[in-house]
């Protein structure tokens, strides 16, 4: 039996992993998801077609690179100096913002979303290096968890700070948080020895090609494709609502008031941490395939609760979408992200943990436009 196949890791390197989910969360939630957004369209007064455009175009060059980053690593003796690269890119990147006029700002945002995004297909392709087959769904599922915690530091640091220090200092702050809580993975985590592909990395002056190439390597192993094709339909549906959009039905069709919208995602926050934590648990007992469906049926009871409350002014309900909604959140990150591991070679995870993100970045470009 080899090195790969008996690798345990130390308690250290499943610590350092999971916090990286924490730091990846403040920057997520704080900086993409609510401050950075408000800053542009409300502070500066420009429209968010310019926010759009500087996150279509951010996310198109992670369609292309993701794959290759990834390749790239699968590769390399290690994954951790990329993971570290990416991530004090989009922390100085993070910085940046707010500092001198505000399309320079946008094309800075731009730069942090990509690095952002790229250290999301290395830390996602390290996940094999901190678990076993038999806790992969747990350790996915407890960094997923103390994820979510990184979205309440974020929203407790602009509501102590923003007033005091502004938006540019806030970005300089958030970037401080994602630095820091990234430190215990960058110094702990230690990597598995790993077979590599053979033949050389591929190169970036083919990045087109190495894109269909990932593609037709995906093909080869069954079941790779049909699961991705699958997480972009499910992923597109979950971003979209997450992305914004939850909060606007809530208000505009069951008739919630900011108070109970703030009420709602607060509730929503603390059921994904369970969700994450209980789907953990469950995917190393029945297998993440049987997790994954299952949340999904969960997700689509959802939406039609949600349906209902608006069409026959239900406000109860709303409460019973905001808990069951977070609880399946926090479960299909959890389950999903080990079911891409339980797919993919060993040699591979770089290579197709970028394609897994891909499909989830075209879901975000797409699910907007299908709303609107």
């Amino acid at each position: 039996m080899s090195s790969v196949d008996t690798w345990v890791p130390g308690r250290r390197s499943v610590a350092g992993w999971v916090t990286y989910d924490l730091a990846n969360t403040v920057f997520a939630l704080g900086v993409q998801g609510l401050y950075f957004a408000i800053w542009v369209t409300e502070d500066q007064g420009y429209p968010d077609s310019a926010l759009a455009l500087a996150t279509a175009a951010a996310m198109l060059a992670v369609v292309f690179a993701g794959p290759l980053v990834g390749a790239r690593t699968d590769h390399a003796p290690r994954r951790k100096p990329a993971l570290v690269a990416t991530t004090v890119a989009a922390v100085a990147a993070t910085a940046l913002l707010g500092i001198g006029p505000i399309l320079l700002s946008l094309a800075v945002y731009a730069v942090a979303l990509i690095a952002f995004n790229l250290g999301s297909v290395v830390y996602d392709a390290l996940l094999p290096d901190v678990s076993t087959p038999q806790n992969r769904g747990w350790v996915s599922g407890l960094g997923v968890s103390v994820g979510y915690a990184g979205s309440a530091l974020a929203v407790g640091a602009g509501a102590l700070l923003l007033d005091r220090i502004g938006y540019p200092g806030l970005f300089r702050t958030l970037a401080l948080m994602f630095l820091v809580f990234s430190l215990p993975c960058f110094l702990w985590l230690r990597e598995r020895p790993r077979p590599r592909p053979a033949g050389p990395a591929p190169s970036w002056r083919r990045v087109i090609s190495n894109l269909a190439v990932s593609w037709r390597t995906a093909s080869r192993h069954p079941g790779v494709v049909r699961f991705l094709v699958g997480r972009f339909f499910y992923t597109d549906a979950i971003n979209t609502l997450i992305g914004g959009f939850l909060v606007v039905f809530a208000q505009q069709e069951i008739g919630f008031d900011a108070g109970q919208v703030q009420a709602l995602t607060i509730i929503g926050i603390a059921s994904a941490m369970v969700g994450g934590l209980v789907a953990g648990w469950l995917v190393d007992r029945a297998g993440p395939r049987i997790i994954l469906h299952g949340v999904l049926t969960v997700w689509i009871a959802t939406m039609a609760i949600g349906i209902a409350a608006a069409a026959a002014n239900l406000e109860d309900l709303g409460w019973v979408v905001g808990v069951a909604g977070g609880l399946a959140l926090g479960a299909t990150w959890a389950a999903d992200r080990a079911y891409m591991a339980r797919l993919t070679p060993a040699h591979l995870y770089g290579e197709f943990y970028g394609l897994y993100g891909t499909v989830g970045r075209f879901a975000t470009i797409l699910g907007p436009l299908l709303w609107a």
